[in-house]
């Protein structure tokens, strides 16, 4: 298994406005010309396993072959991979570890929003999906303070939507609340330090400047 350093603000594969735009894969097979030639299932084109936000940098793990590529796929969806992140807030809380297991589902109204399950008639769309994340201060920095969050399972906006529910919401988050971009051009602070379990483990990539 590979790991790659995704910067923010690159999308993982290529846009469907753009085909031919620069991306994750792109950059990968220009280095690994080899892994265009592998037989990857639809979805996992050059055996890139998992895929992030296009505002999230962090550790991308390809599969070395379609076996590895498998067995990374059954550990993903059998909650086996202890996934860490690192976020930047601006909100302040008076508590320093503590998590949030509420089941997100789709907002009603807006295609890319998340919503968190308040009650048993929150509005929503689709089916309510489990969901846990545990949140840890690391600590403050120039503009605001530095979380972790670890979670197993890997529901979209996981994070986002979890922090912005218990107060923590990812600084320059235009979907929940945010405020103002990061320094460094980046949507929102949210990155992805590396997962490990199930006899995988990703390698160290550079963090951000905020982190």
């Amino acid at each position: 298994m590979h790991t790659l350093a995704k910067p923010a603000g690159l999308p993982v594969f290529p846009p469907h406005a753009d085909p031919d735009g620069d991306c994750v894969l792109a950059r990968w097979l220009a280095d690994c010309p080899e892994a265009a030639a592998v037989p990857w299932p639809d979805g996992f084109a050059g055996g890139i396993a998992h895929r992030l936000d296009v505002g999230t940098s962090g550790a991308l793990a390809v599969a070395g072959d379609v076996a590895e590529l498998e067995a990374l796929r059954r550990a993903f969806s059998e909650k086996r991979l202890v996934k860490t992140y690192r976020f930047l807030t601006r909100r302040q809380v008076s508590w320093a570890s503590g998590g949030c297991d509420r089941a997100i589902a789709h907002d009603r109204r807006r295609k890319r929003r998340m919503v968190v399950q308040r009650g048993p008639n929150t509005p929503h769309r689709g089916r309510w999906l489990p969901a846990e994340t545990r949140f840890r201060r690391v600590g403050v920095v120039e503009h605001g303070t530095v979380w972790e969050a670890t979670m197993r399972s890997g529901v979209m906006h996981q994070i986002r939507v979890h922090a912005a529910f218990v107060g923590l919401v990812l600084a320059g988050d235009p979907v929940y609340g945010g405020g103002e971009p990061v320094p460094g051009g980046a949507p929102f602070a949210l990155h992805h330090v590396g997962f490990e379990g199930a006899g995988f483990a990703t390698t160290e990539v550079p963090s951000p400047s905020w982190a």
